[in-house]
């Protein structure tokens, strides 16, 4: 048993919508697969290129945050290190200066039949500008260029515009410049006689795109390792821009490390000119005092006493070296008013200027790349500058208190420098100042030392310079075969649109679709008002009268209904003990089929040898004419005095009887009594309001077996209404697909206000599939069936 999905329908009903429409679900799947294929030939190909590189972490460089990332506080360490050289990596201007390099901005296109592909490498020809390439990197142009020989080409700036013909290495006057076409000799003879599309666009835009396309991942959480993604319809475009990418990013990190020992090395450089003099000049002091005083060595005298002051002048030499280091350094900043990189390691002992100053560095190299493609007034900039200007406010803070620091130092050592001298001036005065002066030359020549080997570590640094990144993948393709599209992924997509499209058209038109199909959709409407069957849709070579022992579709289906008619004609007999026999047909609207129904039923229920007539009762459209006419028919010849009298004139005039209006007829061997409508008069409803209407009715309904009564359609005029309760049985009959639920409720709603009695309903038009509960009637009547083939 079928699980019920609501109260009118359940799973069984449901599949049966859909598998009546398989060749729709076929048709739909043969149109996607033969659309994908279609697609599939056409289309353009994706090709992966991948690299992988090892980000290099500076052991020298230095942070203001270095002693926190040992413990991992605030989430400091390799990752952010690693975060951001992947976005120093991924930055537009390393992508500009690719697109530069490889000329990516200038695309030559070859037109096909179908579509349009990109030539790369092998291209037939070269184009030369003559403008400045600032120029070309940032304009836009396209045009077309149509291969002839090795000699001459076509030129033209429309597709279907007039070609002009150069000579290659001619000048071409352009919106930018003049440009000259040179060959390619190598690889121009196989595209003679094909269009090129050639597309100029500017740099920035191309990089962007490439930037966007460009995927840049780490391969683990706390890996230092990176992994660069880029598909292209190019294989070789993809490898080029990735090892391109790389080249540019080691580039600009070597760069950035050489400003750094440049800058350092010229402070340093400049320091030792000065300390040089000074020592210089402490030597002549020295040799002048000897020269002038005749001493030649007086350390005995005063041993005892520069042996306890040794130490203390030591500490006092070494401060005074940094304050000497630290005033330099403060004069150095005062004197630098621009943004420029500030020497590092000179050798001060406070490990937080250092790390300030490489801080400095660091954002002065950020700014002066970003100046490359931006000016001095873009907010990141403006940012820059703002933190530059703190920086330097916090370096000059920090060397001024270290001066200070220092200074009170010297005068603290100084003071006991002079307890310990005052011990010392006992000694001859010459030993004295010769040995301050010697004290004096041995300062300068310390630093002057100390200077020259930080000259030679920044020299070296500076020849060492290695790139930011090692190499572990160059670029190369993830697979040979296209990454995009995937043929197998696109023809499941494909089939399975193909299956959803006739599903949801299906869906949607049975979800909105209020119109009767068949019996089993109007029962669920009519309720407990009986439905006698349902007739099938003819086809234009079908004829529309049945015949003498007729075994075609329709023919069973008006013996079913008649024998459903038997049954409430004979149900009703019993009860009330009247003949019972008047029957109306009826509808909502014209079209519907009553005519159609009313005639072929007389015709089944005169084949039994029942006395059968049929009465035209619709006198505002009379229909029946047209179903009685041809050589199929033979009117036979009555007595009547009046052969065109109908319905109207008997309504009319009162000298015409009942049987002067009765035409018998011979159709295909069956013989049945009609009463047609007669002329249409002006006023039909208030004739049919004549009493002589059920006179009529109760007349015939002696004289025949059964009377059938063609009625006008009831939701457009009101005659059936007023002569309804002549009836005994009315017989409304419903059109797949063109009659609405709306029009169904109608009779039903008269039929529970007591204005219609004996209704039953009948489907007329119902197409082969529909008929029945799934099945078809004719089953052994030589009914024929299509082909699954044909549709």
């Amino acid at each position: 048993m079928s699980e019920t999905l609501n109260g009118n329908q359940n799973l069984g009903d449901l599949l049966k919508v859909y598998t009546k429409k398989w060749k729709w679900f076929i048709t739909g799947v043969i149109i996607a697969i033969l659309l994908a294929t279609i697609y599939l030939r056409y289309a353009t190909p994706q090709y992966a290129g991948q690299a992988k590189i090892h980000i290099i972490e500076d052991k020298n460089a230095s942070s203001e945050l270095a002693a926190f990332s040992d413990m991992d506080i605030l989430g400091i360490g390799g990752k952010n290190k690693v975060e951001d050289e992947i976005e120093i990596l991924n930055s537009r201007s390393n992508f500009i200066e690719v697109v530069k390099k490889l000329k990516l901005n200038i695309r030559y296109n070859v037109i096909g039949n179908v579509k349009v592909s990109e030539v790369y490498r092998k291209r037939p020809f070269n184009i030369n500008f003559i403008a400045n390439d600032s120029i070309i990197n940032n304009s836009e142009l396209t045009f077309y260029v149509d291969i002839q020989d090795s000699n001459n080409f076509g030129f033209n700036y429309l597709e279907d515009g007039p070609v002009k013909i150069y000579s290659y290495g001619k000048n071409i006057e352009t919106p930018l410049g003049d440009i000259v076409l040179t060959p390619n000799a190598e690889f121009i003879k196989y595209y003679t006689g094909k269009r090129f599309f050639i597309e100029i666009m500017p740099v920035f835009k191309v990089a962007e795109g490439y930037q966007i396309n460009t995927l840049i991942t780490t391969t683990g959480e706390l890996s230092n390792i990176i992994n660069i993604e880029l598909m292209d319809a190019i294989p070789q475009k993809s490898i080029d821009i990735l090892n391109g990418l790389i080249s540019e990013y080691n580039k600009n990190g070597i760069e950035d490390k050489k400003i750094i020992a440049d800058r350092t090395s010229n402070f340093i450089d400049d320091r030792i000119k000065e300390i040089s003099g000074e020592l210089t000049s402490v030597d002549q002091d020295a040799q002048d005092f000897k020269t002038a005083k005749g001493v030649t060595d007086i350390a005995n005298e005063s041993n005892i006493a520069l042996n306890l002051s040794a130490a203390n002048r030591q500490e006092l030499e070494n401060a005074r070296t940094q304050l000497n280091i630290a005033n330099g350094m403060n004069q150095y900043l005062s004197d630098e008013d621009s943004y420029d990189v500030l020497p590092s390691n000179v050798g001060l002992s406070d490990p937080s200027i250092a790390n300030t100053t490489a801080k400095y560095n660091e954002l002065v190299l950020e700014r002066k790349r970003l100046l490359k493609s931006a000016d001095e007034k873009n907010p990141i900039i403006v940012n820059l500058d703002e933190q530059l200007a703190g920086l330097k406010g916090n370096i000059r803070s920090s060397l001024s208190g270290m001066e200070r620091n220092l200074g009170m130092q010297v005068n603290n050592l100084s003071g006991q420098l002079s307890r310990i001298n005052s011990k010392i001036y006992s000694a001859p005065r010459n030993s004295r100042q010769l040995r301050d002066i010697e004290r004096q030359q041995q300062t300068t020549e310390s630093l002057f030392l100390y200077l020259l080997q930080k000259r030679e570590e920044s020299q070296i640094a500076m020849a060492s310079s290695s790139p930011k990144s090692k190499v572990i993948d160059s670029a190369h393709l993830i697979q040979q075969e296209p990454v995009k599209p995937k043929n197998a992924l696109v023809y499941l997509s494909s089939l399975i649109l193909g299956l959803l499209i006739p599903f949801g058209f299906i869906y949607a038109k049975d979800l909105l679709d209020t119109k009767i199909h068949n019996k089993h959709s109007l029962e669920k409407y009519t309720k407990d008002v009986p439905v006698l069957g349902e007739l099938p849709r003819l086809t234009k070579k079908e004829s529309k009268i049945i015949i003498s022992d007729d075994r075609s579709v329709l023919a069973e289906a008006l013996r079913i209904i008649r024998a459903n008619l038997d049954f409430l004609i004979k149900t009703k007999h019993a009860s009330d003990k009247s003949k019972n026999n008047v029957i109306f047909i009826t509808s909502s609207t014209p079209g519907e089929g009553k005519t159609f129904v009313s005639s072929n039923l007389s015709m089944i229920l005169a084949s039994t040898d029942k006395k059968v007539l049929l009465v035209g009762a619709d006198i505002r459209n009379p229909k029946l004419y047209s179903f009685f006419s041809g050589d199929s028919v033979d009117k036979l010849k009555t007595a009547s005095r009046n052969k065109d009298a109908g319905l109207t004139e008997f309504l009319l005039d009162d000298t015409i009887h009942v049987k002067d209006i009765i035409r018998p007829m011979l159709v295909h061997h069956n013989t049945i009594d009609v009463i047609y409508s007669g002329k249409i008069p002006p006023n039909p409803a208030e004739l049919l309001m004549s009493s002589k209407v059920n006179d009529l009715l109760s007349e015939v309904s002696e004289m025949y077996d059964y009377v059938i009564v063609d009625t006008a359609p009831m939701m457009v005029v009101s005659d059936t209404l007023m002569i309804a309760p002549y009836a005994d049985h009315i017989i409304y009959v419903t059109r797949a697909g063109v009659t609405d639920e709306t029009a169904v409720k109608f009779p039903l709603s008269l039929r529970d206000e007591g204005k219609l009695k004996g209704i039953s309903f009948v489907v007329n038009d119902v197409t082969l599939d529909e008929l029945g509960y799934g099945g078809k009637y004719g089953y052994g009547y030589s009914m024929t069936s299509k082909k699954w083939w044909k549709f």
